[in-house]
């Protein structure tokens, strides 16, 4: 299968209990159990968090068979950690056939549904979405795609719950994040909105009808990274040391050649086995924003 330069080849998140986060994301949102164990030293160490290693962790991937990976690890808690209150990866978006079917069935799983389905008033209908917060209060939009937009082609899902399409980024500078990406990795600046966006609103709670400007990242017409503006209560994530980010904590991007990323690397990038990797070259550096950002080659 051939995976173009810039795909969401994964998303990774951090959980307390991998067992209670499986019944959510395996049982529930219907995603095929590929792979799990302890996590290695070295690739622990290779994503600035040698505290993870022997950590559990699984790897799940969508019945489609689409090349997205979504992984959980399993950490403490972090009390100090607030969905949407702090910088780095703030979600990752799914495609999914049917929004409507899942508010009736996720918060018995685990999920914690902090928007409810409804379309979108002030922009092209181009889907529904749906914001539900994992048991790591990881957040996961359930989108169901009804049009592309313009420039842009939205995936339509292929099962219940299908790949990540778009990984949101928080950070304290919106152009210089959308610049290291169009810099370092040879993707492209796509369109800006401004939108008042409930979730930041909420979170930092600001009027209904603040608006919050979002830029897109893409490859040709594929969306990649949403880049938002936060306001300037926004803080660094809180994490536990030499552990990974608690919630949206990693994000894993597809790479023609990995040799010309302009990034510093955590570790040289090296060949890996196990599920998403298949013996690919890879490597993980930080965004602009502080955002882990794992780079897989996956030719031309």
């Amino acid at each position: 299968m051939s995976i173009a330069h810039g795909t969401i080849m994964g998303g990774l998140s951090t959980v307390p209990d991998l067992s209670d986060a499986l019944s959510g994301y395996r049982d529930c949102l219907g995603l095929e159990l590929v792979e799990q164990g302890a996590l290695a030293a070295d690739l622990a160490a290779s994503w600035n968090c040698p505290g993870n290693a022997g950590s559990p962790y699984a790897v799940l991937r969508p019945k489609s068979g689409a090349p997205c990976w979504f992984r959980l690890v399993e950490q403490p808690d972090h009390p100090g950690f607030k969905p949407t209150r702090s910088y780095g990866w703030a979600a990752f978006e799914c495609t999914v056939e049917d929004v409507w079917h899942w508010p009736d069935v996720v918060e018995g799983a685990g999920f914690t549904i902090v928007g409810p389905p409804k379309k979108l008033e002030n922009i092209e209908p181009a889907f529904i979405p749906m914001q539900v917060l994992g048991t790591g209060r990881e957040m996961v939009y359930l989108n169901q795609v009804l049009n592309d937009m313009p420039g842009t082609d939205l995936p339509r899902a292929k099962s219940a719950v299908d790949r990540i399409f778009i990984v949101v980024l928080a950070t304290p500078d919106r152009d210089a994040s959308v610049e290291w990406y169009r810099d370092r990795l040879g993707l492209t600046r796509g369109a800006d909105y401004s939108l008042p966006y409930s979730m930041i609103n909420n979170a930092f709670g600001l009027p209904a009808d603040t608006l919050t400007t979002i830029t897109m990242v893409q490859h040709d017409r594929m969306p990649i990274v949403e880049v938002d503006d936060y306001p300037a209560a926004a803080t660094d994530r809180p994490c536990h040391h030499e552990q990974l980010p608690p919630g949206n904590a990693l994000v894993s991007l597809a790479v023609r050649d990995v040799d010309q990323c302009d990034v510093d690397w955590i570790m040289p990038p090296d060949a890996r086995q196990g599920a998403l990797y298949e013996e690919r070259r890879c490597g993980t550096t930080i965004g602009a924003g502080g955002e882990l950002v794992e780079l897989v080659e996956v030719g031309e």
